[in-house]
């Protein structure tokens, strides 16, 4: 990677909690004197212990060391109230940091709350012209970007409207159109894209793709994880105002959602046990012994190669003479969205069921090679006697699958791209205009 874009040292953001101030210089005075005395502040609100005018202070950000180098896209999750905001805010130069340095390289454009950067009186088309002059811009290079802003907003009829008279919405795509047309260098884009609707919500993440390509660097807030994993090459997890993690955006995503990779690919014992979500109307019938992940020869793994089998195994007790017994799986990403779903009766006869006598039973489900894309996937199972006896075990392993292709030159786009699953088809290309070709590949076109 090149250059360094933004370079971040000890960065540090603290606020005063409780009011500032009354608002009225002699009350100001007359809480002060009262301190001063030891006295209970008589301006105080009422229910509160303590003075009025400070009630201690809460670090945003604290020392925080960050460097991204052009032509990244660097995500920026975390909680509310770990300092996304405030961050991007103190590199946009909008407040100040209590400590610490930011350093940038290049021309800045961010797109932070609803407004900023914008004069409400001014109209859209004076708004365009105002953020290109605050950009360094000639008047001329807007001119030659304002037909593709006008367009890209999608608010062409209301250019020449005040923006005090826009939506949210509107608001928010003629923002994004300035800060991605206006050629900058690095792009600071917060949540606000939540308040466009789903179409342009699409297009602004296609842009900043397009920017990112173009060699400038992104820095994205979010609380989307579909957008930072599809988007982003490396991912940062702010945690009570510090970094807490730094690295691949899946792992970064595992790390906000509380959902950390285990370490083993059996599942058995107590912890196996702890993780059981029980329903029965009466006396128990069934008992899960063990879950486990493992190749196709049967030796427990995590990690697999898009070109190999996984298989899952789920070891159980019947405890009496039981009736449709199956085996439910289920694999999710790491949001719990379902993405692939297996019975183990799929393919019986309607009426057949899976009758079990008492004794201990082992049902391999598996899943074929050339199945999966790039991604780390949950493993839910449920054994259950229909009716009678529920046992699901929720996430109780993960397995991650690295996608093997035959393209390359374009191995790295094509593992971002890829869905969850991506099976291998059979496909078939036939010639439907009859002529032949020069070149010694025409006929009927047959593969």
């Amino acid at each position: 990677m090149g250059e360094t874009a933004i370079r971040v040292r000890g960065l540090s953001k603290r606020y005063r909690l409780g009011m500032a101030g009354t608002g009225w210089l002699g009350r100001d005075l007359q809480s002060w004197w009262a301190r001063v005395r030891g006295r209970e502040d008589p301006n105080a609100p009422l229910g509160v212990d303590g003075p009025a005018l400070s009630r201690g202070h809460v670090w945003a950000l604290r020392d925080v060391d960050l460097d991204v180098r052009r032509g990244e896209v660097v995500g920026v999750i975390g909680r509310n109230g770990a300092g996304k905001s405030t961050l991007l805010k103190i590199l946009n130069r909008i407040t100040l940091p209590t400590a610490g340095e930011a350093r940038l390289k290049g021309r800045v454009a961010g797109l932070l709350e609803i407004g900023t950067g914008f004069h409400p009186e001014l109209t859209g088309r004076e708004n365009v012209f105002l953020n290109g002059a605050i950009l360094g811009m000639t008047r001329a290079q807007t001119v030659s970007r304002f037909a593709a802003i006008e367009e890209f907003s999608e608010v062409g009829a209301f250019m020449d409207t005040p923006v005090k008279r826009y939506s949210s919405g509107m608001y928010v795509k003629l923002a994004f159109a300035v800060a991605a047309h206006l050629d900058p260098e690095i792009m600071l884009v917060d949540e606000v894209l939540a308040v466009g609707d789903a179409a342009f919500q699409k297009k602004c993440l296609g842009r900043m793709g397009d920017v990112a390509g173009q060699g400038r660097t992104v820095l994205f807030v979010s609380h989307n994880m579909a957008s930072i994993r599809s988007l982003c090459t490396r991912c940062i997890v702010l945690e009570d105002g510090r970094v807490g993690f730094d690295g691949a955006p899946d792992a970064a995503v595992d790390r906000y959602l509380g959902h950390a990779p285990s370490d083993a690919a059996v599942l058995d014992g107590p912890a196996l046990a702890s993780r059981v979500d029980e329903y029965r109307p009466g006396p128990a019938a069934l008992r899960v012994l063990r879950v486990a992940v493992c190749d196709d020869a049967g030796t427990p793994r995590r990690d697999f190669r898009s070109d190999e089998e996984v298989t899952v195994a789920v070891d159980y007790q019947c405890l009496r003479d039981l009736h449709d017994v199956r085996v439910i799986l289920q694999l999710t990403d790491e949001g719990d969205v379902p993405l692939v779903a297996a019975d183990s009766t799929d393919f019986l006869p309607p009426d057949a069921g899976t009758a079990l006598g008492r004794g201990t039973y082992r049902t391999t489900l598996r899943l074929p090679a050339r199945l999966f894309g790039e991604r780390r996937f949950f493993v839910t199972v449920n054994v259950m006697a229909h009716g009678v006896h529920h046992l699901p075990v929720r996430r109780a392993l993960d397995f991650g699958v690295s996608y093997q292709g035959f393209a390359p030159a374009n191995i790295a786009v094509s593992r971002r791209v890829a869905g969850a699953v991506r099976p291998a088809l059979r496909v078939s290309t036939t010639r439907l205009d009859g002529t032949d070709r020069e070149d010694g590949h025409g006929g009927d076109g047959n593969p």
